[in-house]
């Protein structure tokens, strides 16, 4: 059993970006699929398919590289609020990653969105991950 299902998302991403791998599969769960939404709106992810399996749903991730470089277009993606401590800002405390290059994705009465759609919406709420 998985305590923080986000945490195994993030670790899977970052393990195959790692590995270079080009393909990732993830079990999936509604805020696991919101969440690849954005990292593919955002340019992280070159695409990504929601499989539905009998037994638990999947989400299969092409992840994106750099043509020239051969590098990952994520550099790094950690995790911010956990169950043990979560951690939530209000709308004008939102944090800006790398000076607005990097993404937070945040968690609010609206759904799941990035710092920036909540910063204009003004709604905070439990920030997720960085993105950068």
């Amino acid at each position: 059993m998985n305590t923080d299902p986000i945490a195994d998302y993030l670790t899977r991403v970052r393990n195959a970006v790692r590995a270079n791998h080009r393909v990732v599969d993830i079990p999936a769960s509604k805020l696991k699929k919101e969440i690849t939404k954005i990292l593919f709106d955002q340019g992280y992810i070159l695409s990504y398919k929601f499989e539905e399996l009998t037994a638990q749903d999947n989400i299969k991730i092409a992840l994106k590289y750099d043509r020239d470089t051969k590098e990952s277009v994520i550099k790094d993606i950690q995790r911010l609020s956990k169950p043990g401590l979560r951690k939530y800002a209000g709308a004008t405390e939102l944090p800006r990653i790398l000076n607005g290059l990097g993404v937070a994705i945040v968690s609010t009465s609206k759904g799941v969105m990035t710092d920036k759609q909540a910063r204009a919406e003004n709604v905070g709420g439990e920030v997720l991950c960085y993105v950068y």
